[in-house]
């Protein structure tokens, strides 16, 4: 089988000596027969308007279980980033959720862009649940002063978006975390999203996602822009954390 073409990844800003923080950004290559993934677009979005102080680097990672894991594990080993934001779509939900916990089951509706379709898999040897290292408090009021509808979500699906969460927190002891983003299309919707998760089957009146969208305020994201400040949000956020977690006492701020 041929190998899927990974992009390169793309530096928003080139890196400098002094200190500067790394901020990995990640979204996904189309999948599913879809000519578009939302996530990819927004992250694109977001290296666009990016002005730092910090380094940007972002990547579309395959939608493959197996080569998803060597492109992320190779990205954090070349880069070493402060702050991951792993970034996917999800094609039932409406708003911008941020998600909680990372599962440790690999269980597909339909085969990733490799032909691989794991049923009820473990992913490793740990717990049934991995909470992420964003403040997820913080993310969703930061996306909804950005007036982007935004929820909190316990159930990031058992496709290539969780798996990658999942493996994600296991390789670094970086904050990370990851974000569904409402699969938004040049024209129309997506169909596909978090419905390749067998869960999502299993719930048909939700999207299997445990997304709080009745209690979120804001309006849906209308266009990639939209998404990528929501984005921008949450990398905000996540820097702030990790510039309390590493200031010595009475220093100035840095990127």
């Amino acid at each position: 089988m041929a190998e899927p073409a990974v992009a390169e990844p793309a530096v928003a800003e080139p890196a400098v000596a002094g200190g500067r923080r790394t901020v990995l950004v990640t979204g996904f290559e189309p999948f599913g027969g879809d000519p578009e993934n939302a996530s990819q677009a927004a992250v694109e979005a977001l290296a666009a308007r990016w002005t730092g102080p910090a380094r940007l680097v972002t990547a579309v990672l395959p939608v493959s279980f197996a080569s998803s894991t060597l492109a992320l594990r190779g990205l954090l080993a070349e880069h070493r980033p402060d702050l991951v934001v792993a970034v996917g779509e999800a094609g039932r939900r409406r708003a911008v959720s941020i998600e909680t916990r990372a599962r440790n089951l690999d269980d597909a509706r339909i085969a990733d862009n490799e032909g691989d379709q794991p049923r009820a898999v473990v992913v490793d040897d740990g717990p049934e649940w991995l909470p992420t290292r964003l403040d997820v408090a913080s993310c969703v009021e930061a996306v909804r002063r950005t007036g982007v509808l935004v929820a909190a979500s316990h159930d990031a699906g058992t496709f290539v978006c969780n798996h990658v969460f999942r493996v994600l927190l296991t390789a670094t002891e970086a904050p990370a975390g990851l974000v569904h983003v409402p699969a938004l299309r040049s024209t129309g919707r997506a169909g596909v999203g978090a419905e390749t998760d067998a869960s999502a089957v299993a719930a048909p009146a939700s999207d299997g996602s445990g997304a709080s969208e009745a209690s979120a305020e804001g309006s849906a994201a209308v266009d990639h822009d939209e998404l990528a400040a929501a984005l921008l949000a949450v990398v905000e956020v996540g820097l702030a954390r990790v510039r309390a977690a590493t200031r010595p006492a009475g220093a100035g701020p840095r990127g």
